[in-house]
């Protein structure tokens, strides 16, 4: 039975890394090396001459690096704040710290260091270095900024002059090309994979919340994670993410973040350290064969509820509104929508080309957070660092699939190696009691921090339908 499996960061037991992760570095903005728009595709020729790439995909080699990450263990995975407080110092001595290394890929994108790769390369790890091809200088690396959804990752290394690759444009990019695939299969050091792009636009695929993939028959395997597809002149056109197999090997199918989505994506983190996406308020539906005779636009997505107070609400979109162009680029179904529209900053101004009731409207509607304000619990009280609160909503259930009958609050996030990362919080938790209060709202769970501060509290969570106690001060 085929299972779908992320591309897993392969063990290396001898790496040694002795620097920790600094302070997050932050830039204004990043520039991309660009190739010109609308190369010619044509087929190889076919006169007495050995068939090589190597003149193409050699630069391109020098901008794919190895990364190496350690992710130290200190023996603290159950609540050690509980034992603390009824054993005190009768417990028997901590287990030492143990580290877990591991490989992957990543591209450099920028002259200065940036490198894009995976989420789940650096997820979690404490030390992450960076090595290039043909050279064993070690460079100590920074995490920039780091999207779950795109599984799209940026870190930086202190360096100059580096020959960043080269970004194709993803409307090139076309069924039947030749690419490659660069990166750390295995462990066994950079390696180059030829195939075509097998299909574009793939998703439901359940790999990532934000899925555009292009699907490759090139060769990715487990240490492949964050390195680069090319096409035949080396430009890039998409970061190599997952594959699909029975046994964590290559079969043939491979699944690459598409370069429009990583230029989008690396940019936010660049600037702002985190990627916020648009949200409009709507629930929407494809246009079925049904649906076609009640509609000149045959393409786009049908609204089908709004969301109250919402932006979608405000600019008085209505039910059975056919959205079919955002900001005059053609919405052809409801993916297409969700890609446009998370496409953007919250605060931003689009335009909303829809259809009702045979007529064409323009709406301008000012887009807002998925996720509404997140609160972080640092100014209540140091001891909840790192730990940010939300109320339920349909948006971060979706995310979290959590089930309507579930409430309480959202932890949406926790700062790794933080103070609530260290006593067992964890994304996607729900807070439903704390002491002897009950949780329902995000004042309710700020009312009980204040009230308790100071003091030992045992705080409740429903944890994908397990309840679980945590005990902290």
């Amino acid at each position: 039975m085929l299972i779908i499996r992320i591309l897993k960061r392969m063990t290396k037991k001898s790496l040694l890394i002795s620097v920790i992760l600094s302070n997050l570095l932050m830039s204004d903005s990043i520039t991309f090396e660009n190739a010109p728009k609308g190369p010619a595709h044509k087929l190889p020729n076919s006169t007495n001459e050995v068939m090589s790439f190597n003149s193409v995909v050699k630069d391109s080699m020098k901008a794919v690096v190895n990364i190496s990450t350690r992710t130290i263990n200190n023996g603290d995975n159950i609540n050690r704040r509980f034992f603390d407080e009824f054993f005190g110092n009768q417990l028997p001595q901590r287990p030492q710290q143990k580290s877990q290394n591991s490989l992957g890929s990543g591209v450099i994108v920028s002259k200065d260091g940036y490198i894009v790769t995976n989420n789940h390369v650096v997820d979690g790890a404490d030390e992450i270095s960076v090595t290039m091809n043909g050279d064993e200088k070690e460079y100590i690396a920074k995490v920039i900024g780091r999207d779950k959804g795109s599984d799209l990752a940026v870190i930086k290394i202190e360096a100059t002059n580096l020959k960043p690759i080269t970004f194709s444009h993803i409307e090139d990019v076309q069924v039947g090309d030749v690419v490659f695939a660069i990166g750390n299969p295995f462990g066994v050091g950079q390696t180059v994979t030829q195939g075509i792009v097998s299909a574009l636009n793939k998703y439901g695929v359940g790999i990532n919340q934000y899925e555009n993939f292009i699907q490759t028959d090139a060769s990715i395997n487990p240490g492949n994670s964050g390195g680069a597809l090319i096409d035949s002149r080396g430009a890039l056109i998409g970061i190599n993410s997952a594959i699909l197999s029975p046994s964590g090997g290559n079969n043939g199918i491979g699944f690459t973040i598409p370069v429009d989505m990583v230029r989008n994506v690396v940019s936010k983190l660049v600037v702002d350290g985190e990627v916020q996406r648009g949200f409009m308020g709507v629930n929407i539906s494809k246009v079925t064969d049904d649906l076609k005779d009640l509609y000149q636009h045959k393409k786009g997505a049908i609204v089908t509820d709004i969301q109250s107070n919402s932006p979608a609400d405000k600019a008085q979109l209505q039910r059975g509104d056919l959205i079919y162009a955002i900001n005059g680029k053609e919405v052809e179904n409801p993916h297409d929508l969700q890609g446009l529209v998370t496409s953007y900053r919250p605060d931003e101004t689009i335009t909303v080309s829809i259809e009702r009731d045979g007529k064409e409207l323009k709406k301008e509607l000012k887009l807002t957070s998925m996720y509404g304000d997140k609160v972080a619990l640092k100014t209540i009280d140091k001891s909840f660092e790192g730990l940010y609160l939300n109320e339920l909503n349909d948006n971060n259930r979706n995310t979290f699939q959590i089930p309507s009958n579930i409430n309480g609050v959202l932890i949406e996030d926790v700062e790794q190696s933080s103070r609530a990362y260290l006593d067992g919080f964890a994304p996607g938790d729900i807070v439903i009691q704390i002491e002897n209060r009950a949780i329902e709202t995000v004042s309710d769970a700020i009312q009980a921090f204040k009230d308790f501060k100071g003091r030992t509290k045992r705080i409740y969570i429903n944890r994908r339908g397990v309840i679980l106690l945590i005990v902290t001060r």
